[in-house]
């Protein structure tokens, strides 16, 4: 009978990455918007929500309605077909432009050691998705979108994939922390939690 020893078995390695500002140069669903929308309406939607991010500034907007005011105003309503397509051509046409290439050098040598890699990003998995399955990454943990009767509605389903929203997808996904061994990469308050949760933390560091 083989036996197997608990403490000696060998814990996996986790790379956890953070998506805008750690991976890339900036923020993408801004861009995304842009390439959705047009440089027109995409202008007349940023003045159009000046006075929200002025009530977020306050503090009487919270994060998540701000951001889903942001997303009903861009691509509220329109169908998940639509989104589905343009979303693969943003992936492989904008993404790309927007990588930092040491933190994609970082990206890779994680997968070149046989490390499981896994996106935790606030950003929307429209585009995320497409992107981590050209990149070979397997896992995403990232802000989904509400959507009823085939149409994007707005809103959020569940919680902005931020702070300790990371460490509670990560959780899920994962299971047991002791049954693995984590690098986290992230770049601003939203990834404090997650880098605290790590073994292994990189802040701004790629």
């Amino acid at each position: 009978m083989e036996l197997i020893y608990k403490g000696f078995m060998q814990r996996k390695t986790v790379a956890a990455f953070d998506f805008d500002g750690t991976l890339t140069k900036r923020d993408t669903f801004l861009p995304f918007a842009l390439f959705v929308v047009g440089p027109l309406r995409w202008l007349k939607g940023l003045t159009g929500l000046l006075p929200y991010v002025l009530l977020f500034m306050i503090r009487r907007l919270s994060r998540q309605q701000l951001k889903e005011l942001v997303i009903a105003e861009f691509i509220g309503g329109m169908t998940c077909e639509e989104l589905e397509l343009l979303s693969q051509e943003f992936a492989e046409e904008i993404i790309p432009k927007l990588l930092k290439s040491r933190a994609l050098e970082q990206l890779r040598w994680h997968q070149e050691q046989g490390h499981h890699v896994v996106l935790v990003s606030a950003s929307p998995d429209l585009y995320l998705l497409p992107w981590a399955k050209m990149m070979g990454i397997e896992d995403v943990c990232a802000s989904q979108l509400e959507v009823n009767n085939g149409r994007i509605t707005g809103k959020l389903r569940g919680l902005n994939c931020r702070g300790a929203e990371k460490v509670k997808r990560l959780q899920k996904l994962l299971g047991n922390e002791k049954t693995y061994e984590l690098y986290a990469y992230g770049d601003s308050p939203g990834d404090r939690e997650l880098l605290a949760y790590a073994d292994h933390r990189f802040f701004r560091k790629i």
